[in-house]
């Protein structure tokens, strides 16, 4: 990656670079004047003296260029996203820009100036990319064709589309209004007009309209560089569709989309199922101490074949010298960089989220039965989290400056130099998400329960909604043939199950994880409600367990309180997160308060 990017540097002159200071309270704008931050006449974009981009060589560093700027927002895509959630804490060993996120405390210049110094808190960056995709999107000549007729750019164009697509819901998810600039900024003159400000509302409705009509656009591939896989290094149209569907409240299109991409995936009217890969018990291990994990090694994996669970990641380069190299390692691993003393560790929140799971367990007697409660603490509940962090302790290792190391930790999500943002378990978690708002929650259950095929939704799903949504219902094939639900005998063409299963044994058998229902209300749609409503926490639940430290927790945090109009859904998760009986320290560490929604936002000091 890093010998593309040194030739994109060189044949582009100069990657734009913006500087950016958003006002205070930004909500309610209606216009801003960016000169600030979108202009820097020592550092602006060239690429040649009409500005034309024409060729395939332009194409290849252009996007190359762009994808350099991905690379510097890749780590706080991460890190706003996990440690402002209720998952991880920090420990004294983390600097002062983490625990100030962590804490949501923003800090301005020494002078005062509107230029945060928190290296995590820099929207200058964001424009940085944005104002390239500008760049290529205003300038590419969509008509070109090569000797073969095909489009040179049509590839890239969609792309480039979706970078800025994704940078911009970045954006308005960590700053809550943004200046809106869709056309490239290269005078001084251009940078102080006023732009309108947009909202989340406003910026998924401009984009699901822009990449819409690219949902189909095959994406680019330029084989292997430094020996990993470059399709992985792209966003799928119809996965940010689904994305800025979810968060503008359209959850049947939200749900389509999702769909359009797990059916074409590998493919037309393809399969991508779930796969069996699991943390469990081994069946005869009657102390509860052994274990088979197929789940970690996922994370490890960058290949691409039509099952690995990686899709999209931002590539890291190798040597710390080199200016993009990701630290995500060294935050929350301990490492020989960081003398074995790492930023970020799990939170008692999350342990207890993955000790309020019941494992069940299928025996060599054949029977399903519960873990039982007095086993070891450490293989209690959900098994995820033991995979995924690993803390070994009573060590006796010396350390050159004389200091005794006596622990050390591990997290598996966090073994390589790439930075990983989309896999196949969020795109199941998100189609569970969005069923359940579109009224469906027996399907979004069974997607956490047993897996789906068509055999379950005709059986389990159908059934209990009236026919005018049959037909809605049954435009979601997932053929028998190929998505093949687990069963005890664990046969090898078995590949699909429940999202639980995957840490907390044979689901489908276990006879506590129920469909949430009430039968004393009477009312159908306050029932429906009230299912609604439960399977959206248990979603919630299984996206901590799942998908914990990868830094989707806040977001989705945040975007189940906006659609209960409930900011203490957020607050409360968050002031616990060590544990219901020190909610008092969180909130005094947190200095604003969380049932405020203006204070989920970072803010830089006008």
């Amino acid at each position: 990656m890093n010998k593309i990017i040194k030739k994109a540097k060189a044949t582009l002159l100069m990657l734009l670079s913006i500087q950016t200071s958003l006002p205070l309270g930004g909500i309610g704008w209606a216009f801003s004047s960016c000169s600030d931050f979108l202009y820097d006449e020592s550092d602006q974009v060239i690429y040649a003296d009409d500005h034309s981009l024409s060729s395939d060589a332009d194409t290849l560093w252009s996007v190359a260029g762009i994808m350099n700027k991905m690379q510097v927002i890749a780590d706080r895509t991460i890190l706003l996203g996990e440690l402002r959630g209720d998952l991880v804490d920090v420990t004294s060993y983390a600097s002062s820009d983490l625990r100030d996120i962590a804490f949501f405390s923003t800090s301005t210049a020494a002078d005062g100036s509107a230029v945060s110094t928190n290296k995590y808190n820099q929207p200058r960056d964001y424009y940085a990319i944005i104002n390239n995709c500008n760049y290529f999107i205003a300038n590419a000549d969509t008509a070109l064709r090569d000797n073969r007729n095909d489009y040179i750019f049509m590839k890239e164009y969609a792309a480039v589309k979706a970078f800025r697509a994704w940078t911009y819901l970045q954006l308005v998810l960590n700053y809550g209004s943004v200046p809106f600039i869709v056309e490239p900024i290269l005078t001084k003159e251009q940078s102080e007009q006023d732009f309108p400000r947009y909202d989340i509302s406003r910026i998924c409705q401009y984009f699901i309209s822009d990449i819409a009509p690219y949902a189909d656009t095959e994406l680019p591939g330029y084989r292997n560089i430094r020996s990993t896989d470059s399709r992985l290094f792209y966003f799928p149209i119809n996965i940010l569709l689904g994305d800025l569907y979810l968060w503008a409240g359209q959850y049947r299109e939200a749900a389509q989309s999702y769909y359009r991409y797990l059916s074409t995936r590998n493919g037309t009217n393809s399969a991508y199922t779930i796969s069996t890969n699991a943390v469990r018990f081994r069946n005869n291990d009657s102390r509860w101490m052994s274990t088979t994990d197929s789940w970690a090694s996922m994370f490890s994996n960058e290949s691409v074949n039509a099952n690995s669970e990686l899709i999209t990641m931002i590539p890291g380069d190798s040597i710390p010298s080199e200016g993009n190299y990701s630290e995500l390692r060294d935050l929350f691993n301990t490492t020989e960089n960081n003398e074995y003393r790492s930023s970020i560790v799990p939170s008692q929140s999350m342990r207890n989220i993955s000790l309020a799971q019941k494992y069940c367990q299928f025996t060599t007697g054949g029977e399903y039965i519960l873990a039982p409660d007095g086993i070891d603490e450490e293989y209690k509940g959900d098994l995820r989290l033991r995979s995924a962090y690993t803390l070994t302790k009573n060590l006796n290792l010396h350390l050159p400056n004389g200091r005794r190391v006596e622990s050390y930790s591990t997290f598996a999500k966090y073994t390589t130099r790439n930075v990983h943002l989309y896999r196949r378990a969020i795109v199941y978690l998100r189609l569970a998400e969005a069923l359940n708002r579109a009224g469906f929650p027996r399907f979004a259950f069974q997607i956490l329960k047993q897996g789906v095929n068509n055999s379950v939704i005709l059986n389990e799903v159908i059934p209990y909604y009236d026919k005018s949504d049959s037909l809605w219902l049954s435009s979601f094939n997932f053929p028998n043939t190929s998505y093949i639900l687990e069963t005890s005998a664990g046969l090898s063409t078995e590949n699909t199950m429940g999202l639980h299963s995957r840490g907390s044994g044979y689901t489908d058998h276990n006879d506590t994880y129920v469909l949430p229902d009430d039968t004393t209300i009477t009312d159908p749609s306050l029932r429906l409600q009230y299912q609604i409503e439960h399977v959206e926490d248990l979603i919630i639940d299984e996206e901590a367990l799942e998908l914990a430290f990868e830094g989707h927790r806040y977001y989705d945090l945040m975007r189940v309180a906006l659609r209960r109009n409930d900011p203490s859904y957020l607050a409360r998760r968050i002031y616990q997160r060590r544990g219901a009986d020190d909610e008092a320290t969180m909130r005094s560490l947190i200095k604003v308060d969380l049932s405020d929604p203006n204070n989920w936002y970072l803010k830089i000091e006008d």
